[in-house]
């Protein structure tokens, strides 16, 4: 009788050591990332992937001094991937947001920037329910935008994408009436480029936190909270060492991070 507990205790401490022997290290990480996003996200001409997003997953990384890799996947399908395992993070200016809280774990933001309308420059659309009802808003589909345009513009006809760009080319052609996305990712990945001649931004800065949510932080698994915290920790220590800003005025002229 006396040799049961013996053997539990026993027993408890093996399962204790191959749980702690199979817990990651996080040497090597996967990250998720979409490459079709510029600024933040996109495929240069020499097929590698580039922008802010990949920038700042490669500091952290450094910082961590972990190897990673990145793994590029459709916008649509990456929150599933990471659940499924093929990655272990997600940087892909993915904002925070409470319906997102309840399947993945964030990290801090790491950049918060609001979303806005873009139409033909000189526009006389007002930016309201009532002035585009009728109207074709173009936006890329599953965002936090798709969900704000939905809600908020009912008369409107929401018309949706997979990639950012297509809904660029969409607005271009005269498909779609206007537009509506992040700030600095149509200004950079449409309005300054030559097609987005003739286009302009109109309306105010949406950043309603009940959809736009807290900023953009980097997404993990529930169960990974030592990925988050080494996560939280490399944020802060790019953010206090310089290289942040460095990144930071590499793509845009003032500061991303935001309040």
């Amino acid at each position: 009788m006396q040799r049961r507990p013996l053997a539990l205790a026993l027993a408890l401490i093996l399962a204790a050591g191959t749980a702690a022997a199979q817990a990651p290290d996080w040497k090597k990480i996967r990250i998720g990332v979409e490459g079709a996003y510029p600024p933040f996200s996109e495929v240069g001409t020499d097929g590698k992937l580039k922008g802010f997003d990949i920038d700042i997953a490669m500091a952290l990384c450094a910082e961590m001094q972990a190897e990673c890799s990145l793994v590029q996947q459709e916008w649509d399908g990456i929150i599933p991937a990471l659940q499924s395992r093929k990655f272990d993070a997600i940087v892909a200016s993915m904002a925070i947001t409470e319906e997102r809280l309840k399947v993945v774990s964030f990290t801090n933001k790491y950049y918060n920037t609001p979303s806005r309308l873009v139409g033909k420059a000189g526009t006389t659309l007002a930016p309201t329910p009532e002035g585009l009802k009728g109207k074709r808003i173009g936006v890329q589909r599953s965002t936090i935008q798709d969900r704000f345009v939905t809600a908020t513009f009912t008369g409107s006809e929401i018309v949706r994408y997979a990639k950012a760009d297509e809904v660029y080319l969409d607005l271009a052609a005269g498909r779609v009436d206007v537009v509506f996305s992040d700030t600095l990712a149509v200004d950079g990945g449409f309005l300054k480029k030559p097609q987005g001649k003739g286009f302009a931004f109109f309306g105010p800065a949406f950043d309603d936190p009940k959809f736009f949510g807290t900023g953009s932080g980097i997404a993990v698994r529930k169960a990974d909270t030592a990925l988050q915290q080494k996560f939280n920790a490399a944020i802060a220590a790019i953010r206090a060492n310089g290289t942040y800003k460095k990144l930071n005025d590499k793509y845009f002229d003032f500061d991303v991070y935001g309040k």
